[in-house]
């Protein structure tokens, strides 16, 4: 692709068309959220819906508003306009910290003490905190976190510091950790962030297996490369400027012309077994 692509609007490449019996996970209906200070919009009037079982891709370039529309579904933050609705629950309608205790969120950025060990980590997914509390953790609590350490292949990191694990063993029982609530939905705020490419594989094969392991799971993976994308995602979310440009099936949306506009360059779409690949300009291959 030699040209360069525009984005006048949002793209009419919408959803697909699952079952009635589906429960939906979370909706964004106009959804908008506006800087308090300079009246900034960040999103605007963002519709969105998520299924029960899906697997999301949520991409868009940096200020694109990525990190706000997880941090609503997420249930962290409430809209400025529209609604928002997670589990069956209205934002603004709802306990949120209750609501919170349902959502697995990892996020590199998340604070773990270094002297903790893996299992302790995964522990405090249990409780919800930073800090383990050891009064609240039973021996069929601390077994499950036993038994999520070897679901996610690490069980050998149980008893080694988490500040000494490497970034993609951190991601892993991160992840752990998130699933100690056994929730319905798990979001991901680019797992995939410093990882080598070892790193980033052994990743993608520990989503790849949660997805088709635990059929009722949904989640949405916040990422900038197409490349770290699992076999078992089966949507995509494009954002540009705080709209969306695209969301649907991901062969329908992540095509040359959808991403082109989206990142304002050419980009050149490829996929192969399942994995997808991005290449920009004069360097992306032709076939």
């Amino acid at each position: 692709m030699g040209h360069r692509t525009t984005a006048p609007g949002p793209s009419t490449v919408g959803p697909a068309a699952p079952g009635p019996s589906v429960p939906v996970v979370a909706e964004l209906s106009g959804a908008s959220v506006r800087r308090h200070t300079t009246g900034q919009a960040i999103l605007d009037g963002v519709d969105w819906t998520v299924r029960s079982g899906q697997h999301w891709a949520l991409l868009g370039a940096n200020g694109a508003g990525k990190t706000t529309v997880l941090r609503l579904v997420g249930a962290l933050m409430h809209p400025t306009a529209g609604t928002v609705e997670v589990l069956g629950h209205r934002l603004g309608r709802v306990d949120v910290r209750e609501l919170r205790a349902r959502i697995g969120l990892v996020s590199s950025a998340q604070k773990v003490p270094g002297d903790a060990t893996g299992h302790t980590v995964v522990l405090t997914g249990a409780t919800g905190t930073v800090q383990p509390l050891w009064k609240q953790y039973d021996a069929r609590t601390r077994e499950r976190a036993h038994a999520l350490l070897a679901e996610l292949d690490i069980k050998e990191l149980a008893d080694r510091p988490y500040g000494v694990c490497s970034g993609g063993q951190r991601a892993r029982i991160l992840i752990a950790r998130a699933l100690m609530a056994d929730p319905a939905l798990l979001l991901l705020d680019e797992p995939f962030n410093a990882l080598d490419l070892p790193s980033r594989e052994d990743l993608i094969d520990t989503m790849h297996r949660l997805a088709t392991g635990r059929p009722g799971l949904t989640t949405v993976t916040v990422t900038h490369h197409l490349e770290e994308l699992s076999p078992a995602i089966g949507h995509a979310l494009l954002l540009r400027e705080g709209r969306v440009h695209a969301s649907g099936p991901v062969g329908d949306v992540l095509t040359d012309g959808h991403m082109s506009a989206c990142f304002g360059r050419p980009v050149r779409v490829s996929r192969h077994e399942g994995r997808w690949l991005a290449r920009s300009g004069s360097s992306a291959p032709r076939s």
